[in-house]
């Protein structure tokens, strides 16, 4: 019977050629970001909704408004959080996400 050949790991790293390893090395994006995250952005937390090839789409809630109305009545008001996009490369701070090691 035919024997099937011993199974690789996905990039053909092979342990033996130590040298070539440092030239395989496949590059990561470390900045690429991916629903879910959450990073700070003026102060304020900011979460990733989605991202495709061209764009990310990050909510970002706005602070809590407090007046005064003209009779002395306060009041407080909290406005709906703010949609932005950003390029799904941007070089920013991931809170949640952990290193790999």
């Amino acid at each position: 019977m035919k024997k099937h050949p011993p199974p690789r790991s996905k990039n053909g790293h092979d342990p033996n050629q130590a040298e070539f390893g440092i030239i395989w090395e496949l590059s990561e994006y470390p900045f690429k970001l991916r629903a879910g995250d959450i990073f700070r952005f003026d102060g304020r937390l900011c979460r990733v909704l989605r991202v495709n090839y061209s764009s990310a789409v990050v909510i970002m809630n706005r602070p809590v408004r407090d007046f005064k109305t003209r009779f002395d009545k306060p009041v407080r008001f909290q406005p709906p959080p703010k949609l932005f996009y950003i390029s799904p490369d941007s070089e920013v701070a991931v809170l949640n996400r952990k290193a790999k090691r």
